[in-house]
């Protein structure tokens, strides 16, 4: 999908604000549109953080057969980078504080199914069953800088992570480089440093779902957060009438019926809200927000196929329908 068609957040025009000018630039890289906005820096730096997602981008790629990540997968090596090693150990994490609703070796599952194609096909349901038998958090695990797996058909799958991960990282960069206002945008995965110029928080815009992209169900208010959604209008296709969508469920191998269109988490680090809000959507609503109640530091919304909306707690006074 093009650049526009990637998008889950809309951040929302930050008008009448005083300040320096932004300076911004993108380009398609982790197989969407990566665009940097900083406010007060300059071009170097801007292009300094593009340079350092090329370099991630080599790294957790699904779909360079060189990267560190398809390598890895192939049991090419077994030692691998610090940034790939912490990855994972997340990953696995997430995987056991939501009971395997987040799964990063769903990659037998995930290379079965093809959500890009022109024309679209359902996988053989033998063939997902038996991918599932290679699946579980619990296969794999992180050793110093080895990634270890106890299944030779295990496939690590980080995409509901690397790009959380990499916004993260992002962040650091653009603070060393003493940028204190910026937007990390990777294909609609938000990450805002500081505040807006003039002071004030970013105003950020959840999608409508299934409707205009540019349109926004509500807004939050956000200062030095990360904000992700996962919906299942952003990669899907419709066959005999049946709409598929690739939030697909660890359990069975197919896309996971919650009655959900959408969930948005916010919170401090991208690579977490990255990883709950897929695992929220799995869950459903009630036990994703039960979920988020218990975490420090995380707030979410959630979206109904009815296009009723519910917030976490700690959203309430501040999130605004639209």
């Amino acid at each position: 999908m093009g650049r526009i068609l990637s998008l889950v957040l809309v951040l929302l025009l930050l008008t009448g604000c005083a300040g320096p000018q932004p300076v911004e630039a993108g380009a398609f890289l982790l197989d969407t549109y990566v665009s940097i906005r900083i406010y007060g820096g300059d071009e170097d730096t801007v292009q300094g953080a593009l340079e350092l997602c090329r370099q991630y981008e080599a790294i957790f790629s699904r779909t360079d057969p060189d990267s560190e990540l398809c390598r890895l997968n192939r049991r090419e090596i077994a030692a691998v980078s610090p940034a790939l090693a912490e990855a994972v150990s997340r990953g696995l994490a997430i995987g056991q504080l939501t009971d395997g609703a987040f799964d990063i070796t769903m990659g037998s599952v995930t290379r079965l199914w093809d959500f890009h194609g022109e024309s679209p096909a359902l996988p053989d349901s033998a063939a997902v069953a038996e991918a599932l038998t290679h699946t579980g958090w619990e296969k794999v695990r992180v050793e110093g800088d080895a990634v270890l797996f106890d299944d030779p058909e295990t496939s690590l799958d980080l995409g509901g992570i690397a790009k959380g991960y990499i916004a993260d990282c992002l962040a650091d960069y653009l603070r060393g480089e003493g940028a204190a206002s910026a937007i990390i945008d990777l294909g609609g995965n938000l990450r805002c440093i500081g505040q807006k110029p003039g002071g004030g928080d970013f105003r950020v815009g959840i999608r409508y779902p299934e409707a205009d992209q540019s349109r926004s169900i509500g807004a939050l208010p956000v200062r030095d957060r990360s904000v992700i959604t996962s919906g299942r209008y952003e990669r899907c296709f419709t066959l005999d009438g049946t709409s598929y969508h690739h939030i697909l469920s660890p359990a069975t191998g197919w896309p996971a019926e919650t009655g959900l269109a959408s969930v948005t988490i916010v919170s401090e680090l991208g690579v977490d809200g990255d990883a709950l809000s897929t695992a929220c959507f799995v869950l459903g609503q009630e036990a994703g927000l039960a979920l988020v109640e218990s975490l420090e530091g995380v707030e979410a919304v959630f979206v109904a196929e009815d296009l009723s909306v519910t917030v976490s707690s700690g959203l309430e006074h501040s999130f605004e329908l639209l």
